[in-house]
């Protein structure tokens, strides 16, 4: 109750503050386990995800907002986990995993830091074991700003990604990094139409 009633006035200010457009929700499996994968341009960006989706998504999030002793309490209340960034966080993908295990929808940022020209920065390697661990299907996002007042933003939502491919082979770096390159093509596809 206390995120359908927090969703809905966070998407309110959103839509006042930057007005944005979402397409392709419905690729977003409706139960079970799903991975989100998106570009990261804007600290705004989980909010995007997390109104415009009908399901709840837990965030991994940088561990230093768990710091902040007001923030600290209401992002856990919305889901989120911290991870350590620059190092693998054993705990965190545990985390996660567990989550898909449990028929949740983790949201992971894979550029790991936000990316201030837009570009995509590398990808980690993180969702995609997640994902492959989780045995849960990676839908891809693109948010399209930048982030200026009352000047629109858009997110979309791709196809999932099946896993089945690469879960011939036990989980392991190197079918987890040819699993980043394809989300990674995705999201550098769905921004390559977003200009046209």
């Amino acid at each position: 109750m206390l995120y359908r009633v927090s969703r809905a006035i966070v998407r309110f200010l959103m839509a006042l503050l930057y007005p944005f457009k979402s397409e392709g929700e419905g690729h977003i499996p409706k139960e079970g386990p799903v991975v989100l994968c998106s570009n990261h341009i804007s600290n705004l960006d989980p909010p995007l995800v997390g109104i415009t989706t009908t399901r709840q998504v837990y965030f991994m999030a940088k561990e230093e907002l768990f710091r902040i002793p007001v923030l600290n309490s209401v992002i856990r209340r919305f889901g989120a986990f911290p991870v350590k960034r620059g190092a693998g966080d054993l705990k965190s993908l545990k985390t996660a995993i567990q989550l898909l295990k449990n028929g949740k929808v983790v949201g992971i940022f894979p550029e790991g830091t936000r990316s201030k020209s837009g570009e995509l920065l590398d990808f980690h390697v993180g969702a995609a074991l997640v994902a492959l661990k989780g045995k849960a299907p990676i839908v891809p996002v693109n948010i399209t700003g930048p982030y200026r007042l009352f000047r629109p933003v858009k997110i979309t939502y791709g196809p999932p990604i099946d896993i089945t491919p690469y879960l011939q082979e036990k989980a392991n770096m190197k079918t987890a990094k040819q699993l980043t390159e394809r989300v990674m093509e995705e999201i550098r596809s769905m921004q390559n139409e977003n200009r046209e």
